[in-house]
């Protein structure tokens, strides 16, 4: 039964190539868009999570501060649950990071000594939203002279400024794509509705043959549902195709752009999954969609009759 169905929905997309071509289309262009929405949100969900999980905040001790008292302070900071991966680094260290920061120009390096270089203690944090009372707590330490993050955005002054243009540079970033999604979605609801309405037209009598001869309801139908599942079927996969090749194409040039923030998967099994978690979450769309659709369109046939 099944494959007189299949036959019967082909037949009809034969019939009307162009009706089947611009729905294809429309819906192709619906979940590539759909696609790239998707690994644009999963892209700036983990550039948020990188600086809200990496800001190096760097405590600059006085001249003169003792070992114990560096000891002191790092045991206390360690204390704290918030806190991670604190390090000491010596008036030589800095000299040596400053060196290999001034590479291209050696006369830089040769015009400065370890003594100008204050030591500090650098430390990251589990929770960006704490940060900003934990340098609080840092800047009232004796041997502490000044603290700095190097999570800056546009120079805020301190780290709820940062998370706060962030957050808000992600939101706007998805509710655009959401709402441009959305919009395509309707289009695509639209012309399949009028595709399917326009399909139960022409076989209308041949709909009330059907009828005559004790055809049951879902043996008419169903045909019509299969056409739309195909239509639909194709255009998530030529659109996921399509963005998956976009982005394969330019993910070399975006994760040498941002470096050590995982904005993509760096090994092909992590991509593959995550496109894979796109694709099942749109087919499954894309079958709501395709059902719906053929069944408004036979009701609304149906009323009319």
């Amino acid at each position: 039964m099944s494959n007189i169905h299949l036959k019967t929905a082909f037949g009809y997309m034969r019939r009307a190539p162009f009706q089947a071509a611009a729905a294809v289309f429309v819906l192709s262009l619906t979940f590539f868009v759909a696609t790239l929405v998707s690994i644009l949100a999963y892209s700036s969900s983990q550039l948020l999570s990188y600086f809200e999980s990496r800001p190096q905040v760097i405590a600059f001790l006085k001249d003169g501060t003792s070992d114990t008292q560096v000891g002191d302070l790092q045991h206390k900071l360690a204390a704290n649950s918030i806190i991670k991966d604190i390090k000491y680094v010596s008036k030589e260290e800095a000299l040596s990071i400053y060196k290999k920061a001034t590479s291209d120009n050696p006369l830089l390096g040769q015009l400065v000594s370890p003594s100008i270089f204050p030591a500090s203690l650098e430390f990251s944090v589990t929770d960006l939203s704490f940060a900003q009372n934990i340098i609080d707590e840092v800047k009232g330490e004796s041997i502490v002279d000044s603290v700095g993050f190097t999570a800056a955005v546009g120079g805020e002054s301190n780290l709820n400024d940062v998370v706060s243009r962030l957050k808000t540079i992600t939101t706007y970033v998805r509710l655009g794509g959401i709402m441009f999604t959305g919009v395509l979605t309707l289009a695509s609801f639209v012309v399949l509705l009028i595709t399917i309405t326009m399909r139960m037209a022409t076989r209308r009598e041949e709909i009330e043959i059907l009828n005559l001869i004790g055809a049951t309801k879902s043996f008419i139908r169903s045909p019509i549902m299969l056409e739309a599942i195909i239509y639909a079927a194709v255009g998530v996969f030529v659109g996921w195709i399509l963005a998956f090749i976009a982005v394969l194409y330019s993910a070399p040039t975006l994760v040498s752009y941002f470096g050590e923030i995982p904005i993509l998967p760096r090994d092909t099994p992590g991509i593959l999954s995550v496109f894979g978690i796109i694709l099942g979450a749109e087919l499954l769309g894309g079958m709501i969609l395709a059902v719906s659709g053929s069944l408004l369109a036979i009701s609304r046939v149906r009323k009319t009759r």
